[in-house]
């Protein structure tokens, strides 16, 4: 009884720690992330989760014909450069920002609506060290709200 009574906390002391650190990758998405799709409008979907060096994630996501759109990927400063790429259904890289010196975001036009894949991965650090540094990643989509092109065009 005892055992299963000791196991029950560490169970719900790893749930409330990963709460706890989705809920700050949320808050990091909210304050500092979104500040890139300026001047793009969110879309309201906070996508952000703590990864570690080396570690991927990806995303999966429709964007529709003749919207614009700013897809931006950022991290903790403590973390390696982020590498993010944009694949077609059929894993065609559309995107792949570390031809574009790790680039935070890439804007863009579909000619037709598609589901496209977010694929992120943290580099690995060239520092020797024992800790592998982990952080929060954000990915935030925009779209450019018609009214915001009319009125810059003023």
């Amino acid at each position: 009884m005892k055992k299963i009574f000791v196991t029950a906390i560490i169970v719900i002391v790893a749930m409330t720690i990963t709460n706890v650190a989705s809920a700050q990758c949320k808050n990091f998405a909210k304050k500092i992330c979104k500040l890139e799709l300026l001047p793009y409008v969110h879309d309201g979907i906070y996508n952000a989760t703590v990864l570690s060096e080396g570690e991927t994630a990806e995303l999966y996501k429709t964007f529709y014909a003749g919207q614009e759109y700013r897809v931006t990927v950022c991290g903790d400063e403590n973390l390696p450069p982020i590498q993010f790429q944009v694949l077609d259904a059929e894993r065609n890289v559309l995107y792949d920002n570390k031809k574009h010196n790790y680039a935070k975001s890439w804007d863009f036009k579909l000619q037709s609506s598609k589901q496209l894949i977010i694929s992120i991965q943290v580099q690995t650090s060239d520092e020797l060290t024992d800790q592998i540094l982990s952080g929060c990643v954000a990915v935030l989509v925009g779209f450019m709200n018609i009214e915001n092109t009319f009125n810059q065009n003023k």
